[in-house]
């Protein structure tokens, strides 16, 4: 079984070029940990796994080098970029802030279709708060913010918050993990966002809330971390290395 069947990556447009699908199947791999953080990216292999020649491979690894994803080093090549305690918080701010200015934009094209699929992923967040899975209560998280800001019409911005997006799964699989008891906060303000939206709030306070909804739950983690103790363990930062030995 090859790299692309063990990650089941989904079929991309035709209209995609070659490199633009490179780009897409590597990051998937990194935000999966198909590829962990260290792992060499062989430009010859990938482009044997896509079908195609090492030409958008290459382009595609400058540009998830770029994102912040892929580091390049002299006479070692590119290689998956290692985690650091301050990524997660710049990613955390980064989503923060994005997250925000396209729900904002997407305000006047929101109807009561997406405000209703909204509240049903925030309820079953809710039902998963008796019997607490952060990894899925992550996915939603995440389902719930898009259907939010997918109607943004700035491409660009999307764009933004995927990377992000991507770059928070690579350093590890769900902040829920560290913090479950922000998880019921999380919920509630989840609420509260779709209630202003319904009650036709300026896309100035939406754009503030979303904004502080994601920075309380970056400080509800960092408030946690202070108090732990300073190990690999707690942090959530493990050295893969010393992990295999």
């Amino acid at each position: 079984m090859t790299t692309a069947d063990a990650v089941d990556a989904p079929a991309e447009p035709s209209s995609l070029s070659k490199a633009e699908t490179a780009y897409r199947w590597i990051r998937k791999c990194i935000a999966d940990q198909t590829f962990e953080p260290g792992h060499k990216l062989v430009l010859a292999q990938i482009a044997l796994e896509l079908d195609t020649s090492v030409v958008p491979v290459r382009e595609a690894i400058r540009r998830l080098e770029a994102d912040g994803l892929v580091t390049f080093e002299r006479n070692v090549g590119a290689r998956v970029a290692m985690v650091d305690q301050s990524s997660y918080a710049q990613s955390m701010e980064a989503v923060a802030i994005l997250e925000g200015a396209a729900t904002a934009q997407a305000l006047e094209f929101l109807d009561e279709h997406d405000l209703a699929e909204a509240d049903a992923i925030n309820e079953r967040m809710r039902d998963l708060l008796a019997d607490f899975d952060p990894t899925e209560f992550t996915r939603l998280n995440h389902e719930f913010h898009a259907a939010l800001f997918r109607r943004c019409p700035n491409e660009r911005l999307h764009t933004l918050v995927a990377v992000e997006w991507d770059r928070l799964a690579h350093l590890r699989n769900s902040t829920f993990s560290f913090v479950p008891e922000r998880a019921r906060g999380s919920v509630d303000e989840h609420s509260r966002i779709v209630a202003l939206i319904r009650a036709r709030a300026s896309a100035e306070e939406i754009e503030r809330v979303v904004r502080n909804h994601r920075s309380t739950t970056l400080a509800s983690y960092q408030e946690a971390q202070a108090k732990a103790p300073d190990t690999p363990a707690s942090t959530g930062i493990i050295d893969r290395e010393e992990d295999k030995s």
